[in-house]
């Protein structure tokens, strides 16, 4: 199908300085957890995109110089000529398919500990970023910034910009947001200059100017040069002569940069979560940068509609569609909608699983998108699969997120695939989960599987066709797939941090019996230790109904892991609304139906609760009965001709959805063929070995 005439606007080229760019999809800087020592994996995961029509692929952060070192975090460098051919690879990936590269280059200043370089971080006025993320927590405190530093930092972003045009990118970034460098001279709160970088917005502005500038004087006539700010808090201070000191930064450098890269300043406003920002969320905040410069603006606000992409630029709010996350969720997204096939989009969730893997220092993964951070190392295309050498009848029983996956994998690869499911519908743990608070756009993993299998005549579908061992054995698949999913248990929780004894009371309820519609007495206390969303939301929910509640978790704050997915302050605030008292360092030790007997994780003191119901948040554990059952009858399943019974995602080992997705994924790409268990292919850094020889002979 032809390009709906009401999106025709988004694949017009668009011009960045001496560059132009095919289209108005851009890739903003995101981080990947693949830095220089994964440059194989980096490129095919940024080629990806550029094959599917974004027609700007930028890296993430990459540091020009060794005081802006953020290890163990993932980071990328521009520092030397090895640097330069790792980036080459990517470079060349995205021209391959006519994009434009670009490069963040990237300061941190106080906010990195420079743990490996051992330098001593740099900021204007010393004052360090004191996080509370542990990852990013540190003792050394910054240096302040002289005269000569401010020089080599100049010296180092120039030299870095035109090692960036020698690796190949069109675009070089500057980037002054989200608490680095740059950021830090804007803002009075890390600035206490009284020098001329210190003082009014017009001093504060210099360095970020001046980094431009050297920028420009080293790659400009060849490169565009992007300015990636904050503006956040800026737009929240009151400016002499325009509303803020936002609109006064835009206008005092309006025509220096060749484009605008305009953002939040912190991940959970930045990046937030679906569950508590919708799309476009960034337009209160940057939607007056367009009306005080004639350079091009990009933003994102994790947009996947094209109706809204349309409506950002026709309102006169962007000029490019940025996307992060849409573009990990579906590097197809633009060729899916310049073809017409706007309904294919594998839509972002907004789960944040993507900025966990950042935390964890690991490749990018995606709940929406199994291939993500695989086209390498496991040879995984977000969009084709092989077909297999020979369709078989394979049974999968279980229709949730695995089980969905696997089908549709399994479907494309030519596989006659029957998917049975005991519930009236598809989705498994998410057709509870979407009606929770925040969480409905979750459902999207559900909708765009069932909404594809529905269009194959290979596929057949069977709500409510719950399946013994005896049924599928006379069925005789060649092949049986179980994702039969987890239980939350009624297990408690020790002081040495894992789950022991139950307590089984009919007054002690878990997630699946609110899921079931049993709702508990009032009051209620959940009791969390699996720290992830399931006990803030569920609490939420609880809340929501009128039941007053209470939250415990063993750990140091509610939905503790949800640090990760920058969601923590964001759910801290939310059970503040519902008036929750929240408990933390604690465990439940018993509850006789009438109080919850607490005890502190490290003083053992005891404090008890008033309470008439208990939700217990823990520990799941697969529903292995029907493989039991199965593997218990192996001889009946060779004369039948059954020659595997595979279990995936839950039912194998429970995990996040995004997990979940992954195992369906691998197993319907692996099943038949000899590579199903073979380890995926390890990256190496590209290193200049003679170099590193002549440097050990000349120490010798």
């Amino acid at each position: 199908m032809p390009c709906n005439p009401r999106y025709e606007i988004l694949f017009e080229p668009m011009r960045i300085g001496p560059v132009t760019a095919p289209n108005r999809f851009y890739q903003v800087p995101h981080a990947s957890g693949m830095t220089n020592a994964l440059p194989r994996v980096r490129a095919a995961f940024r080629e990806a995109k550029a094959e599917g029509g974004w027609g700007v692929i930028c890296t993430g952060a990459c540091s020009i110089d060794p005081s802006s070192d953020d290890a163990p975090l993932p980071f990328a460098t521009m520092w030397d000529d090895n640097d330069i051919r790792a980036h080459a690879l990517m470079t060349e990936a995205v021209h391959r398919h006519g994009a434009l590269a670009g490069v963040e280059l990237w300061h941190g200043g106080a906010s990195v500990m420079n743990r490996t370089s051992r330098l001593p971080p740099l900021s204007p006025s010393g004052i360090p970023w004191m996080a509370t993320h542990v990852g990013f927590m540190g003792n050394l405190r910054p240096k302040t910034m002289d005269k000569a530093d401010i020089k080599e930092v100049l010296r180092c972003q120039a030299e870095a910009a035109r090692k960036a045009r020698t690796a190949g990118f069109d675009v070089v970034y500057v980037y002054a947001g989200m608490g680095y460098l740059g950021y830090e001279f804007l803002l009075p709160e890390y600035n206490h200059r009284t020098d001329e970088y210190g003082g009014p917005i017009e001093n504060r502005v210099r360095f970020v100017r001046e980094m431009i500038e050297v920028t420009k004087d080293a790659v400009g006539k060849d490169c565009g040069v992007a300015l990636r700010v904050s503006l956040e808090e800026l737009r929240g201070r009151p400016g002499r002569n325009q509303p803020s000191e936002a609109h006064e930064l835009i206008e005092l450098i309006a025509d220096l940069p060749d484009l605008f890269d305009v953002k939040m300043d912190s991940s959970p406003t930045d990046c937030s979560a679906s569950r508590f920002t919708g799309e476009g969320s960034h337009e209160p905040v940057i939607d007056f940068v367009k009306s005080l410069t004639k350079k091009p603006v990009v933003g994102v606000g994790r947009f996947t509609s094209p109706d809204t992409m349309v409506s950002q630029i026709r309102r006169g709010v962007l000029d490019f569609i940025g996307g992060a996350r849409p573009s990990i969720a579906d590097p197809f997204l633009p060729a899916k909608i310049r073809e017409g096939r706007e309904a294919e989009i594998r839509e972002c969730i907004g789960c944040n699983i993507c900025i966990s893997s950042w935390h964890d220092g690991v490749p990018v993964r995606c709940t929406q998108n199994p291939t993500a951070g695989e086209e390498w190392r496991r040879g995984w295309h977000p969009e084709r699969v092989e077909r297999a050498d020979a369709a078989e009848r394979i049974l999968i029983v279980g229709g949730g997120p695995a089980g969905l996956e696997c089908a549709l994998t399994l479907g494309r690869r030519g596989h006659e695939v029957m998917l049975a499911d005991s519930s009236r519908s598809f989705g498994g743990r998410l057709t509870f989960e979407k009606t929770l608070p925040g969480l409905s756009a979750w459902n999207r993993v559900v909708d765009y599987r069932l909404g594809r299998l529905e269009e194959m005549s290979n596929v057949s579908l069977y709500p409510e066709s719950r399946l013994s061992a005896d049924e599928i054995i006379a069925l005789a698949p060649d092949r049986v797939v179980l994702a039969t999913g987890a239980r939350w248990t009624d297990m408690l929780y020790s002081s040495l941090e894992i789950p022991v004894g139950r307590l089984d009371r009919p007054d002690v309820l878990t997630p699946d019996d609110i899921a079931g519609g049993r709702l508990p007495q009032g009051p209620t206390l959940v009791f969390d230790f699996d720290n992830y969303y399931m006990g803030g939301v569920l609490t939420e929910h609880l809340a929501a109904q009128g039941i007053p509640v209470s939250y415990v978790t063993p750990a140091g704050q509610a939905s503790a892991w949800t640090i990760m997915t920058n969601e923590l302050p964001l759910v801290h605030r939310a059970l503040a609304r519902r008036k929750v008292a929240v408990t933390t360092l604690h465990i439940l030790k018993s509850f006789d139906g009438e109080t919850a007997t607490l005890v502190h994780l490290f003083t053992s003191e005891e404090t008890r609760v008033a309470c008439r119901s208990v939700v217990i948040v823990g520990l799941r554990l697969p529903r292995g009965e029907l493989f039991e059952a199965l593997t218990e009858r192996a001889d009946e399943l060779a004369a039948t001709g059954i020659r595997s019974v595979d279990r995936i995602g839950d039912a194998l080992a429970p995990g996040a959805i995004a997990h979940a997705v992954h195992s369906g994924h691998k197993l319907a790409r692996e099943i038949g063929t000899n590579v199903r268990w073979q380890p995926y292919r390890r990256d190496t850094p590209i290193v200049d070995a003679v170099a590193d020889f002549d440097m050990r002979t000349a120490a010798e």
